[in-house]
């Protein structure tokens, strides 16, 4: 029977695993949502099935995994393995992807914007799926790598994985139907994204920045937004409210 270590390991990875999850499923929302309606169940259900194929696959290979933290190569004083090259690529694809985004969010023409159930709209879903594999497997690894320092026991790391990927598949839909709702807010997890991706280029190549910064900074930044948002619909409903007893006034 599973000691006292075991539980407490268990409770405090899964939820540093349902932490670092948010990367994932914020990512996973933003790609979902270029995908026409009737398909983004199937890609959201692969997109987190993936996950947790990628994570129990990597922990069921530590030896290897292990192995990809030796140097390949050495640049500009310091060694650099698969794990940091992965971290790098995977940080800048990240970077190019969000700023993709938000440039194509800023500057495309509202007269010209077709929607997602828009006919005439051609989405590649193939290279969606090969974005979200991508995703999934440097999330994983920052994910994997974070677990094995953690803990020591491989059934707590497995079933804290299961945990974190469970809470995804419960939660990313609603992100996703929310961030695709609420422009500012996508812009804000896209904003994040850019930073989760420099975070990894920069550990990619030895410096270490606590991500906690990161999540705080984020978590203020949508506190601030949700406000503005309530106090923006308050407004239009005083507005509405009092054109409504403008036009009662002048009809009586």
């Amino acid at each position: 029977m599973p000691g006292v270590d075991f539980w407490v390991s268990l409770v405090t990875l899964a939820a540093m695993e349902v932490v670092l999850g948010i990367d994932n499923i914020v990512f996973l929302a933003i790609l979902i949502g270029r995908v026409p309606v009737a398909q983004r169940e199937s890609i959201r259900r692969l997109g987190v099935g993936l996950a947790l194929v990628a994570r129990i696959g990597l922990l069921s290979m530590l030896s290897w995994l292990i192995g990809m933290s030796r140097p390949l190569f050495h640049a500009a004083g310091r060694g650099i393995s698969v794990r940091d090259l992965i971290l790098i690529c995977g940080g800048l694809f990240l970077m190019a992807k969000s700023a993709k985004e938000i440039h194509d969010k800023v500057e495309h023409n509202e007269d010209e914007y077709e929607g997602p159930e828009d006919p005439n709209r051609k989405v590649n879903i193939f290279g969606t799926v090969i974005q979200v594999i991508i995703v999934d497997l440097v999330f994983s690894i920052d994910s994997v790598v974070t677990a094995v320092g953690m803990a020591r026991d491989l059934r707590a790391m497995i079933a804290a994985m299961m945990i974190a990927v469970t809470v995804m598949f419960f939660f990313s839909k609603a992100v996703g139907e929310f961030v695709e709702r609420h422009a500012s807010v996508k812009l804000l997890a896209l904003s994040f994204l850019t930073m989760i991706g420099a975070l990894l280029v920069a550990e990619g190549c030895g410096a270490h920045i606590p991500k906690g910064y990161v999540y705080f900074a984020m978590a203020y930044s949508l506190g601030v937004e949700l406000l503005s948002m309530r106090y923006r619909k308050r407004r239009e409903r005083l507005a509405a409210e009092a054109a409504q007893r403008v036009t009662s006034s002048q009809s009586s």
